[in-house]
């Protein structure tokens, strides 16, 4: 055993030692790579793991160091004796040694670790502790971290089950069930403490302290510490803490926001890390900066003090762009949660709930942590332009402003990690036409001019490539699903012949709260029927989740999976995906022809799945609002003015319209206009447009630049 690591740093080495003690010589660099997430955006990285056994490595859910664990004696004897898979696995290891000893980057400004806490992250699929949107750009945001070599660190809860996972029944209805994480088989260590053992500590909620543990992951250069209070030492109900994502229990969010929040900031105190900022993204974790004032208060200062210089130490993010998405509690149930607050604090039970409250001194107003977040930030930022208006004119009561765009909340615009998006079909492509390692550059829009250089015929073998891949993958998922439903197996073999790879592909992919508007695409459900059974052939491919409280999402989810009934042939055009996570949206992200984006306007902070779409040569048809509203230019995609309207049934109907004449006037007719060649060249001219104008704009190089020079540093 190695030396004992305040950080988990040893204890994720010791793990990895185990790993290849059990691995014959030429693979043991593998078990190495295996327990640092950096391999997943890694040149060769996912393709190394699969071709040492391309079944195993789909069924353990790539997985790698389940995988490496669990792989057959005879799948290690082939890899042995394969000379060429051995040197790139060597060369794997390699390469990703060599990025994480790159010296740390020093930023003006930044005098210290950034202490980032979010209550879930996307990192990869096979660490299922996240949901949607929110977690995955949490996820990239840990990776261009790392890219960039800054100070960084992460906190999060370690959820037991996860998010919920997703069955359709015959009906279309959407059936819920958990699975368990084994945290034996994933690529993380428990973190030790001074002696040796387990690192313990504890929060006080619902009257007594809550224990909790700790898990260390490595994405890249960023650690990533996970709480954890599956322990012996709390009963049943404290232990189901940290058990699912978006518990449905309103008390147990309480006591996730404060193990989130007071704990990640005793961890970080009991690691010894101090951070120059902490960044809280969204407001789930905001009690932390309350757990630095109650200290400060503790130590002689004044409430007023401990505010004042815990606020300088604190930014936010908002991704909320209306008032009843921002959760709120009862009085009573803040209280019951949080009863030691107050008097630690030196504040009596109302100046607690008031900086809870946007008002503070409203008592018909429902407390929430969004307020305080706010509160207690010295900067806050929405995340698109668009959202940044929003959010000023949402919270404008909390500040002594006359106009709204005096209320101090700025915006970052949101940008999704290019290197883990980016289809291997287009990075060939860019390789050969941006120049030498141009994703380093990636947020610099001078290295996207070369793709108007790029022949169309070549754009249109990318796309074409890309587009072959995920109809192939869409049959063999749509395959399982329809089995894991019990479907007639005439039914099952029909998706092997399900979908073309020249046909036109349009994707919705996201989550299927009320205000993005699946439903619109069935709107005028004879004109969608026409449209998906017409000639030229036009096919749809839909994946997202409901939450399980969201009856109304259900039933839209439900009526679009029926359309089948309409007509046989519609079955063959349209495909429902189960069981949205992340590998999904990297298929369909990288191999759809359009983005469909519904979403009512101006809820919709931002959607990054577009963006990463983008990268891919995918065209976005989408409402003007959130990333869209800043990235469409009139020519690189298709824009809906979603012009906001009280009555939204008047809205509903004008988009649905706008919808269907842009699919049937513009976007069908591009597709299919085609030279000598077969190659449709006004398409792929929109598709370099598209490149040109936002593939830099909407990369989490430019977002974290902005981070680093506007929101992070200190005066």
């Amino acid at each position: 055993m190695s030396a004992v690591s305040p950080d988990g740093a040893a204890d994720l080495a010791d793990r990895a030692a185990w790993l290849a003690d059990r691995l014959p010589e030429p693979l043991r660099p593998l078990a190495r790579v295996a327990y640092n997430y950096r391999w997943s955006w890694a040149r060769d990285g996912d393709a190394v793991f699969r071709d040492l056994d391309p079944f195993r490595w789909e069924l353990t859910g790539r997985n790698p160091t389940r995988f490496l664990a669990d792989l057959w004696p005879s799948s290690i004897t082939d890899a042995v004796r394969d000379d060429a898979l051995v040197a790139r696995a060597a060369a794997l290891a390699t390469a990703v040694d060599d990025d994480l000893a790159r010296p740390e980057r020093r930023r003006p400004g930044i005098d210290g670790p950034i202490a980032f806490l979010c209550a879930e992250y996307g990192v990869h699929a096979s660490l299922p502790i996240y949901s949607g949107g929110l977690g995955v750009l949490a996820g990239d945001i840990l990776k261009e971290a790392s890219d960039q070599r800054l100070p960084f660190v992460a906190v999060g809860l370690f959820y037991r089950r996860g998010f919920f996972r997703q069955r359709l029944d015959l009906s279309g209805r959407q059936q819920e069930y958990w699975v368990v994480n084994d945290p034996k088989s994933l690529p993380m260590a428990r973190v030790s403490g001074p002696d040796g053992k387990a690192l313990k500590l504890a929060v006080h909620v619902y009257g007594g302290p809550t224990w909790f543990q700790v898990w260390r992951v490595d994405v890249g250069r960023t650690p990533l510490f996970l709480l954890d209070t599956e322990i012996p030492e709390n009963d049943p109900v404290r232990r189901w803490t940290t058990q699912r994502l978006y518990e449905g229990n309103r008390a147990m969010r309480l006591a996730q926001y404060a193990l989130l929040g007071i704990g990640g900031v005793r961890l970080l105190q009991a690691l010894g890390i101090e951070p120059w900022v902490y960044h809280l993204n969204e407001g789930h974790p905001s009690l932390g900066a309350l757990e630095l004032v109650a200290q400060a208060v503790a130590g002689g200062a004044s409430t007023d003090e401990g505010l004042a210089a815990v606020r300088d130490r604190f930014v936010f993010t908002t991704h909320t762009p209306v008032p009843a998405g921002n959760e709120t509690y009862g009085v009573d149930e803040m209280l019951a949660a949080y009863d030691d607050l107050p008097a630690r604090l030196g504040l009596g039970v109302e100046g607690f709930v008031g900086l809870c409250r946007a008002r503070a001194d409203d008592a018909g107003e429902a407390p929430g942590l969004t307020p305080l977040a706010l509160r207690t930030s010295r900067v806050r930022n929405g995340v698109s332009r668009l959202h940044g208006d929003v959010a000023r004119r949402m919270w404008q009561p909390m500040y002594p402003a006359d106009r709204v765009e005096d209320v101090p909340i700025t915006h970052v615009t949101n940008g999704a990690h290019l290197p883990t998006f980016a289809s291997p079909a287009f990075v060939e492509l860019f390789d050969r036409h941006l120049g030498a390692r141009w994703w380093e550059r990636a947020a610099d829009p001078s290295v996207w001019e070369a793709v108007w250089r790029i022949p169309n015929a070549e754009v249109w073998e990318a796309r074409h490539r890309a587009r072959r891949s995920l109809i192939e993958w869409a049959r063999l998922k749509s395959q399982n699903d329809r089995l894991l439903r019990n479907e007639q197996i005439d039914y099952v073999n029909a998706a092997a012949r399900a979908l073309d790879p020249d046909h036109l592909t349009l994707g919705f992919a996201r989550r299927l709260a009320t205000y993005k508007r699946l439903w619109l695409l069935t709107y005028d459900e004879m004109r969608t029927v026409r449209i998906l059974t017409g000639d030229p052939p036009v096919q749809l491919l839909i994946a997202g989740k409901a939450h399980p409280l969201d009856e109304g999402g259900k039933g839209v989810l439900q009526d679009v999976f029926n359309l089948k009934k309409h007509k046989q042939e519609i079955a063959g055009r349209v495909v429902f995906l189960e069981d949205y996570d992340l590998s999904v949206a990297t298929h369909l992200v990288s191999g759809c022809d359009v983005w469909v984006n519904l979403p009512r306007r101006p809820m919709e902070a931002s959607g990054t799945s577009g963006m990463k779409a983008t990268f891919n040569g995918v065209l976005q048809l989408s409402v003007l609002d959130g990333w869209w509203d800043e990235g469409f230019d009139g020519d690189n995609g298709w824009g809906i003015p979603g012009t906001e309207d009280p009555d939204h049934a008047v809205m509903d109907a004008r988009d649905a319209g706008a919808f269907y004449e842009l699919l049937e006037r513009e976007v069908i007719p591009l597709f299919y206009d085609r030279d000598g060649d077969g190659v449709p060249n006004g398409w792929c001219e929109r598709i370099k447009r598209s490149l040109a104008t936002n593939a830099w704009r909407f990369s989490a190089t430019r977002m974290l630049d902005e981070y680093v020079e506007r929101i992070y540093p200190r005066s």
